[in-house]
């Protein structure tokens, strides 16, 4: 069911709790002296953060993470600035350059702001916080005066009585007209401009990074300088946020967890909290909400389909394809190590059972054990392990894995029969394109369905239907492809000697 529209009485009813919230959360203190007043808004205005927690209380639950100091100073200590902040959500992207902006509007450092969304509904949205906050905020009343100006306070469009204007801007409205007097403006603030339904449609993107360059921007002055900040999450991998980041000066990819696999801001989200987010959700909503990674769906893997469990002793070839990332982190920013049991009986190939996620150098190689120990119950002989080993990973495999593989046999006693695949590969998007398309397509190669709940299986299966030539993830789409162009390799050489009779399809046995 679609949601329904909240009509101007619920919206009235909510923005009014909106302002009581305000008000009720800004006490003053009526018996200040005038002294110590001017002495404490002066402390405050020499301290961005002490500025925004006097002020804003409500919006101030949380310290500060480093993330957010560092990108404050940019803000507010450079006139002329472009930044866009991809931050994830619950990272506070928008209330922090509330804050900042109101305190550069308020200290008279700027003038004239405008907000800018996808649709003027959306920009009146986002800037209704600023507006109830000048009339509604006891705090900022009490040290910069009433801010409301009859006759010039309307929904969408507002000034104050020290002449700082604001207005909302719908994409693809004339931005003509937005002079306040003669300061022409000197804040650009763009939220929430890419929706997913727009993003489909590269000609929509196209039109509006055009009206953004060529109309928005320029209604500035030359002369005095600009503040553009943009909030948004990068949504697709063409959009209006990934294209303005290439002019911008700073482009600010924070996402909820960091490289280490810890929390961005761990004094207001943590470890726990976070998993129970990401465990209610499937994989592409949590990639592209909280790690900037859009999983937009691929057009070329969508018959993927499940088939019965070979038999692996009854297989002409199984081999176990890994691809060791090299880093040593579950951050969820990190490639995806990835292992894979790949069977092949006639023309049929079936990923048998794959494990793919972020992990450790130790966990990579406890996935190996356990793959071997699967095929030697399985009955598999020979069983051979392919460890790809390019001219990136070289050193890794060598220095990191095998030393890995040697501690770890120590305990398990068993010697693994790893070989390494040093093949110069071609372009990942055209190796796995052109070899595992017409296979898939073909159902000649298919997935175990007894594996089909298994979370490693559903992240694989999520990669291929996502992938295209643009996609960050591909680590289990390459895996397989690796394992399939060695068995394939195999069977030409067996044909060429003789080795085996016939490789013609057989009936499909495999499959329900």
């Amino acid at each position: 069911m679609a949601n329904k529209k909240k009509s101007d009485k619920e919206w009235l009813a909510e923005w009014k709790e909106f302002g009581d919230n305000v008000d009720n959360a800004t006490p003053i203190d009526l018996t200040e002296l005038s002294v110590d007043k001017i002495k404490r808004i002066k402390r405050l205005e020499d301290n961005n953060e002490e500025w925004f927690k006097y002020y804003f209380p409500n919006f101030y639950t949380s310290e500060p993470a480093d993330f957010h100091l560092k990108s404050t100073k940019k803000v507010m200590n450079n006139d002329e600035y472009y930044i866009v902040r991809s931050w994830a959500r619950e990272l506070s992207k928008s209330g922090r350059t509330m804050m900042e902006v109101l305190k550069l509007v308020l200290t008279g450092k700027k003038k004239n702001t405008l907000m800018v969304s996808n649709s003027w509904d959306n920009a009146n949205r986002l800037l209704m916080p600023y507006k109830t906050i000048l009339e509604r905020n006891n705090r900022i009343i009490n040290d910069y005066g009433q801010q409301k100006r009859i006759g010039s306070w309307e929904e969408g469009e507002f000034t104050t009585r020290k002449g700082f204007a604001f207005r909302a801007l719908g994409a693809g409205q004339s931005p003509r007209g937005t002079r306040n007097d003669a300061i022409r403006p000197d804040v650009i603030l763009i939220d929430d401009i890419d929706t997913d339904a727009d993003c489909l449609n590269p000609e929509i993107i196209e039109k509006r990074v055009k009206w953004i360059q060529q109309a928005l921007i320029p209604t500035r002055s030359i002369s005095k300088g600009l503040l553009i900040i943009a909030c948004g999450n990068i949504i697709a991998d063409y959009c209006c946020i990934t294209e303005m980041a290439l002019k911008a000066d700073s482009h600010e990819i924070i996402n909820i967890r960091d490289d280490e696999g810890k929390s961005t801001w761990p004094q207001k989200n943590s470890e726990e909290a976070i998993d129970r987010v990401l465990d209610i959700i499937d994989y592409e909503s949590g990639m592209k909400e909280y790690f900037n990674t859009p999983m937009e769906g691929g057009k070329i893997f969508k018959n993927i389909v499940d088939s019965k469990a070979f038999i692996l002793k009854h297989c002409n070839h199984v081999i176990i394809y890994a691809d060791p990332a090299p880093s040593d982190s579950e951050a969820k920013t990190s490639s995806d190590k990835a292992i894979g049991i790949i069977a092949n009986k006639g023309l049929d190939f079936q990923v048998y059972k794959a494990w793919l996620d972020k992990m450790t150098n130790a966990k990579f190689v406890q996935y190996l054990y356990l793959a071997y120990k699967i095929c030697k119950k399985a009955g598999v002989d020979p069983i051979v392990i392919h460890v790809e080993n390019n001219s990136l990973q070289d050193p890794y495999y060598k220095q990191v894995i095998l030393p890995e593989v040697a501690r770890t046999r120590e305990a398990e006693k068993i010697n693994l029969p790893i070989t390494p695949d040093e093949r110069d590969k071609p372009h990942k998007w055209s190796r796995i394109s052109g070899t595992l398309e017409p296979m898939v397509r073909l159902e000649t190669l298919t997935f175990n369905e007894d594996e089909k709940d298994n979370p490693h299986m559903i992240r694989l299966k999520k990669q291929f239907t996502n992938a295209n030539s643009k996609s960050k993830k591909l680590d289990g789409p390459d895996m397989v492809e690796g394992g399939v162009v060695i068995i394939n390799d195999k069977i030409v050489v067996e044909l060429a000697s003789g080795g085996i009779e016939s490789q013609q399809r057989e009936p499909n046995k495999h499959r329900l």
